[in-house]
């Protein structure tokens, strides 16, 4: 797609600022622009200091990777991983997008994960609006359980079972999806209601198992899953964040930015 260019007034003040930047940067005080022209230097130190993305963000997001790249990302609705077993509307990438005050949060969480030889990884981030609605119209199709995802109930009845919601936290832009992975296992897909997912420590099911065995407190679950649904909830807690009881794997930054906002712009990489 074309897209406009435009046009940047002529900056008069090049002397000022040359003067300004040679007084803390005495390498630069040989600079001498000549008649006409402009000065570019400012402009690109200050460029250089961000990440370049052709497409930004709304005010306040950030991707995540960009923030804290040691977080691991297998955002699943972006492919067929999922419960629709297939891509989501809205998800162009499998990228994470936060608001910056929840990525900071997040990244706190790694530090102290990394100090035991763990690392985070995220299903699921910011959702588009679009993507909730496409998983509502999903839903309301109808259709026979799916041992996979939802082995006890209708495709039908995930709303009013409260498994899928008309509305999503996601969209805020601080809720996030997450598991717990040794530094050193690659992930690798593996949903199953029941059954860890490859690649993560063992939390008594997979991410987006629609049972009561997801539910934070449920019990009885084997001693390991249930310490290690206890690390993360305490780390979480600890940077600021509050557990949806019904999803172990699903937190949202208690003091978010946008508490009455959706978004909808789509999830890209640039």
């Amino acid at each position: 797609m074309r897209q406009a260019i435009r046009r940047v007034a002529p900056f008069k003040g090049r002397k000022a600022l040359l003067s300004r930047l040679a007084a803390k940067h005495p390498s630069l005080a040989s600079l001498r622009p000549s008649p006409g022209a402009t000065v570019i230097l400012p402009a690109l130190a200050l460029l250089s200091a961000f990440p370049a993305h052709a497409d930004p963000l709304p005010a306040g997001f950030v991707r995540l990777a960009d923030v804290d790249p040691t977080i691991r990302q297998d955002i699943r609705y972006a492919g067929p991983e999922n419960f629709l077993h297939r891509r989501v509307d809205g998800y162009e990438a499998p990228v994470c997008i936060l608001t910056a005050r929840a990525a900071k949060a997040l990244s706190g969480v790694q530090k102290a994960m990394t100090t035991k030889g763990l690392t985070l990884i995220a299903f699921d981030c910011y959702r588009p609006a679009r993507a909730v609605a496409d998983i509502g119209r999903w839903t309301r199709e109808g259709g026979p359980p799916d041992l996979q995802w939802y082995p006890k109930v209708e495709r039908g009845d995930l709303i009013a079972k409260g498994y899928v919601g008309e509305l999503s936290s996601h969209s805020r832009g601080s809720t996030v999806d997450l598991a717990i992975a040794e530094l050193d296992e690659e992930s690798a897909a593996h949903p199953a209601c029941g059954a860890t997912d490859a690649g993560t420590l063992d939390f008594g099911t997979g991410f987006d198992c629609f049972d009561p065995a997801s539910e934070t407190a449920h019990r009885p679950l084997p001693a390991q899953a249930a310490a290690n649904r206890t690390m993360l909830l305490s780390a979480m807690r600890a940077a600021g964040f509050r557990n949806y009881a019904r999803e172990w794997w699903h937190f949202t930054l208690a003091d978010e930015p946008f508490p009455k906002q959706r978004f909808d712009f789509p999830v890209t990489a640039d």
